[in-house]
């Protein structure tokens, strides 16, 4: 995608009338604030149950559905403390011209509900555009981009909204991106996803929009897809909380 849209974006909010005369050291400090709070958002969330649907659906060009494919899964604790996924539906997914891939379930993981730590926030291009509301909440806007795409990564590229109170992203709007194998014709969409205030402290992603075209080389397809994220709710035991290898799930269709 580029810094297209980020330049654009730039203007309007130059536009708009907002103060836009933060210096590089406020910036910086922003910067520095608000990759703390997803560290501390991440550690968090890692502690929540919360189940999650992923439809996705090939459209035609009048918008009517040709194919879905859909899974809803919960992520859990097991009684060790473990945290899993436990898939609660997964219908036989009837997709014809398009199929997931690896990648794909590296973004509905990692890239669509993104986290930008300190820890990771090294590896991005972070440029302060200005400020504007998303959804009535006062928000700092930045572009980010990967400053190098590492072999087997994904990554975010795109614009992220940071609430100028909490100082957590409220809203992101990209796509996900990195190396590809060579004569792949794996496409992307570009996607939204917002987040809401869970338990009146953290910002959580709660859904994920994308309707986009996708350009194959057998031509031109346009996908919807909508992922939720739903009842949240804190885990709490006295055993220590580690990762654990998640259940056995349905095989995958792939993308072409």
């Amino acid at each position: 995608m580029g810094f297209l849209i980020a330049a654009l974006l730039g203007l309007w909010l130059a536009q708009s009338g907002e103060r836009q005369d933060l210096s590089e050291a406020e910036i910086q400090a922003i910067i520095e604030k608000f990759a703390a709070k997803e560290s501390e958002f991440a550690r968090a969330r890692d502690n929540y149950t919360y189940r999650q649907t992923v439809r996705i659906e090939e459209l035609d060009e009048g918008g009517n559905v040709l194919g879905r494919y859909e899974i809803v899964s919960d992520i859990i604790f097991s009684p060790e403390g473990k945290r899993t996924e436990r898939v609660v539906r997964a219908p036989v997914s009837t997709l014809r011209r398009i199929i997931l891939t690896p990648e794909d379930e590296q973004d509905v993981r990692n890239v669509q509900p993104f986290v930008l730590t300190k820890e990771d926030i090294g590896k991005y291009y972070v440029r302060y555009l200005g400020r504007q509301k998303a959804d009535e909440i006062p928000c700092y806007v930045f572009a980010v981009k990967p400053k190098k795409m590492e072999p087997g990564q994904r990554y975010f590229q795109g614009l992220i909204w940071v609430d100028d109170r909490d100082l957590q992203i409220v809203k992101t709007y990209g796509r996900g991106v990195g190396l590809l194998k060579k004569g792949s014709d794996n496409q992307f969409p570009k996607f939204e996803t917002y987040r809401e205030q869970i338990d009146g402290k953290y910002w959580f992603p709660t859904w994920t929009g994308a309707d986009d075209t996708l350009f194959f080389e057998t031509g031109p397809q346009r996908i919807r897809m909508r992922i939720r994220y739903e009842n949240y709710k804190q885990f709490k035991a006295d055993v220590q909380i580690r990762y654990g290898e998640p259940v056995e799930t349905p095989p995958q269709p792939k993308k072409p």
